[in-house]
């Protein structure tokens, strides 16, 4: 993995100070990590769950949606507070993770018997196999992998019914950074060289999880006895039939930033596990052809449909602009010793965005708010104006009007950063 790729995006989960002084976290997961079910995975692309209830309430909508479902945010807060809410994911790991999350409402005995039996099941297990994916030998010494193993193969013998079945594969899943001593945090990718300096062991990972996801039911439910069922698809955010016409009057969401952050890479190490991919080549047909354009690999395709998107109707209110900007990053890049297609990228994430705001326009009713979670970007140092970009696709597409709330400076420590352009997250607020 060239380092080029990793470190623009580090700096979106990087908390800098907001114009008052003080850090503001709601456009971030920090909040959520403290929060029951919330915690039990933690997606650093989220955003603050207490936020999105707060916003829900203010609004009174009630039928929400969130294009960019991730984790499930936007889901669990509608049903914790008794309104309806749809999610859609492409991601189709990340679908899995908010699948499970969303079935917190299980009874929480019937989960803590299925675990036990599954955990006794992988106690009991010889483990013969010696020879693993490359990725997952430099993640995990033989005596880690061997429990690991044994809980992968008691769960493909269980017959546990599918809720309960998902959820068990939720803990495994859950649990296989913490039980690496190789540098594996959370949502990031994977660095063999580092390592730990606490590592839990397997089975106790597995006690601990399923206990923490347990109580949590439990309290929850007798929290909110009044929840709703929310639904979550595997859809493109372009492309939403699940979702019906005129359907939302609040949207509430995060698109991928533009900031060059392989998601699909992301997961690799839980899906080289699960043998749902063998390698890293595999990701581009299992995952990122599902996936809206916000990385350099996704675009090696398009080079000779540069023009054929910068023509695209979809783009007419920013067409001038993006030219420009297209333009500049190809003379740069020629200048650059990655050569990176950031002039691809940008132009074809805008295009892809300019079709979910189409989209948006059909499922929304008259009147209704979107807020969109976003922050700039300046590939190679050119800067492009993300949120003033989407508020104007967004009118195009039918919308009233756009502002901009910026909650956070970004890049305004220079320290090992490629540019010294400022950057800034916020939230754009788009009047149906």
């Amino acid at each position: 993995m060239e380092n080029e790729v990793q470190e623009p995006q580090l700096e979106l989960f990087k908390t800098e100070t907001a114009n008052n002084g003080k850090a503001d976290l709601t456009s971030t997961f920090a909040d959520n990590m403290k929060l029951p079910i919330h915690r039990w995975y933690r997606y650093t692309a989220g955003f603050s769950g207490p936020w999105v209830r707060e916003l829900i309430e203010s609004e009174n909508g009630q039928n929400v949606l969130d294009p960019f479902g991730g984790s499930g945010t936007v889901m669990l807060e509608g049903e914790f507070a008794g309104i309806n809410s749809i999610g859609i994911e492409a991601h189709p790991y990340v679908y899995r993770i908010a699948k499970a999350k969303l079935s917190w409402q299980i009874e929480p005995n019937d989960f803590k018997s299925a675990a036990k039996k599954l955990l006794e099941n992988a106690k009991s297990k010889k483990i013969k196999k010696q020879e693993y994916p490359k990725l997952i030998e430099k993640c995990y010494p033989i005596e880690i992998l061997e429990k690991l193993e044994a809980l992968k193969e008691a769960w493909f013998e269980s017959n546990d019914d599918a809720v309960l079945k998902e959820l068990n594969w939720f803990v495994i899943t859950a649990i296989l950074r913490t039980t690496s001593p190789v540098g594996t945090a959370q949502w990031q990718y994977i660095q063999p060289s580092k390592t730990k300096g606490k590592v839990i062991d397997v089975f106790h990972a597995f006690e601990a999880k399923v206990y923490e996801m347990a109580q949590d039911m439990q309290n929850m439910q007798r929290r909110y006895p009044e929840a709703t069922n929310s639904e979550i698809f595997m859809e493109d955010a372009r492309n939403m039939p699940s979702v019906p016409d005129n359907w939302a009057d609040l949207v509430i969401t995060s698109p991928p930033y533009a900031n060059n952050y392989d998601y699909a890479d992301a997961t690799r190490l839980e899906m080289t596990f699960w043998g749902d991919i063998e390698g890293w080549g595999d990701l581009q047909e299992k995952v990122r052809k599902f996936l809206v354009t916000a990385c350099t690999q996704h675009v090696t395709s398009l080079k000779d449909k540069a023009n054929e998107i910068l023509e695209s109707p979809l783009l007419t209110p920013i067409r001038n602009e993006i030219t420009d900007v297209f333009n500049e990053l190809a003379e740069t890049r020629l200048t650059r010793g990655g050569k990176k297609n950031y002039h691809l990228m940008i132009i074809a994430y805008f295009k892809d965005l300019a079709e979910v705001f189409h989209e948006l326009r059909r499922v929304t009713k008259e009147g209704c708010k979107v807020c969109f979670v976003v922050g700039d970007s300046a590939p190679y140092g050119v800067y492009v104006p993300v949120d003033k970009w989407l508020g104007e696709l967004a009118v195009y597409a039918g919308f009233e009007s756009y502002e901009f709330e910026k909650l956070r400076d970004r890049n305004t420590k220079w320290k090992n950063r490629k540019h010294r352009v400022p950057l800034h997250e916020g939230r754009l607020w788009i009047k149906g």
